[in-house]
């Protein structure tokens, strides 16, 4: 028999997130570049600002602060088991990063 799922364990497998005006850290799209750096399956889009993820996982924090960031402001990524993945996003996650064309700023 087919097992259903808990509607709590649900939201948290699936986020949407809305880039703060106010110039705040974006924690979803921090999750998708984590999630995608880690190779963790799961479904991820980010537009303008806006962004949807169903599956990987929040940045484990310990002991330091995950620093990566994705250098686009539209794109879409499918992970899968296997370490699989099928990306638009070409770029590189370093911080310092300020284009995805593999050149960093000096």
């Amino acid at each position: 028999m087919l097992g259903t799922k808990n509607p709590k364990n649900i939201s948290k497998t699936i986020a949407i997130g809305r880039k703060s005006s106010s110039g705040k850290e974006n924690e979803a799209m921090r999750a998708i570049a984590y999630s995608m750096d880690l190779l963790l399956p799961g479904f991820y889009v980010w537009v303008l600002g806006f962004s949807f993820r169903i599956g990987g996982s929040l940045p484990d924090d310990s002991p330091y602060k995950y620093p990566g960031e994705i250098h686009s402001h539209t794109g879409i990524a499918l992970v899968l088991p296997g370490y699989r993945i099928f990306t638009t996003y070409q770029g590189s996650y370093d911080p310092k990063q300020t284009s995805n064309t593999g050149a960093n700023s000096f």
